[in-house]
């Protein structure tokens, strides 16, 4: 079975998303290859060899150099249909998502969405889609090749192999209306630290904080850990802070080693985003918040109190 994954990458790195799905990939068998579009981007396109795949495409053109859709689309249509690849799987991001569906309409192919897992079964490839707010699992299978496969964010990390990948370039040919969009300007968020998808830590705040002043504290927090804040949707429908940092459905997945939950009641939309964390402590007032059902550890009180407090213990304890 031939398998690729679309390794996207970002400031000169790939990005975990997509070597997640490398070492997901893995478990189908056989040996998987890595696609990766850009300009200057073969260096980088090596690395992916320590993840575990054997062999990495590389189109190394300046008409890739902005994160466009279309023109990748005419690239991996092209490695499709002159390799014979079965199986094409994307991490999820608005890029992928994005490229996922061109290559799905120009390749008349099937796409599932939203997958938590991938494996063989008596000889088929069948997806896992979570269903009925995550609890219950189904399968989903495609009818035809080439099988494309978008996965939820955060259902898998990257797994070092120490193997090395045999880079193969691709010559490519784009249509003339792949080449019609052009980026005049590229903007980026102002932030510091980890994003919420890569961070080992993240401390996520609530309606519970009271006012969108209590994200303060929670910044504190976890700049005192190293890692990052989020967000639930209801404080962020409020305007209390940017939708970039929303976790749950109708956000993002994340699955950090720790997740301090402040003032947040736990609904099953919050609960799909982060119960992939490693442990999940939960602060809250109401003893009776769902969220301490899942919690690892559970802090009963008042977060405006508790939270300071913890932050200068961290403090203390890092020196």
């Amino acid at each position: 079975m031939s398998v690729v994954v679309f390794l996207e990458h970002h400031e000169g790195e790939l990005q975990k998303g997509s070597l997640g799905i490398l070492a997901k990939a893995g478990q189908l068998g056989g040996e998987v290859a890595g696609v990766v579009l850009g300009s200057g981007v073969e260096e980088l396109a090596a690395g992916a060899g320590r993840y575990g795949a054997s062999t990495v495409y590389v189109a190394d053109d300046a008409k890739l150099e902005a994160p466009l859709p279309q023109p990748r689309v005419d690239v991996l249509a092209q490695l499709v249909e002159e390799k014979g690849i079965e199986t094409v799987l994307f991490a999820q991001s608005i890029l992928s998502a994005d490229l996922a569906a061109g290559l799905a309409a120009r390749l008349d192919a099937g796409l599932n969405w939203q997958l938590v897992d991938i494996a063989t079964q008596d000889g088929a490839v069948v997806g896992k889609q979570s269903a009925l707010g995550d609890s219950v699992l189904v399968d989903v299978g495609w009818t035809s090749t080439p099988r494309l496969a978008l996965f939820r964010a955060g259902i898998a990390d990257p797994v070092e192999t120490g193997g090395t990948a045999t880079v193969e370039k691709l010559d490519v040919t784009f249509q003339e209306h792949s080449l019609a969009a052009e980026m005049l300007e590229q903007a980026h968020e102002e932030s510091s630290g980890p994003s919420i998808e890569d961070a080992d830590f993240i401390v996520a705040g609530g309606r519970g904080l009271g006012a969108p002043e209590g994200f303060g504290m929670i910044e504190e927090l976890a700049k005192a850990l190293g890692g990052a804040v989020a967000a639930t949707r209801a404080v962020v429908d409020a305007g209390w802070y940017p939708y970039s940092a929303q976790v749950g459905q109708t956000g993002k997945n994340v699955s950090p080693v720790l997740y301090v939950a402040c003032g947040i009641s736990g609904a099953i939309q919050h609960k799909v985003g982060m119960q992939g964390s490693k442990v999940i402590v939960a602060i809250n007032k109401d003893p009776n918040a769902p969220i301490f059902e899942f919690a690892d550890l559970g802090i009963v009180g008042d977060v405006q109190t508790i939270v300071p407090k913890l932050t200068e213990l961290v403090r203390a304890r890092k020196g």
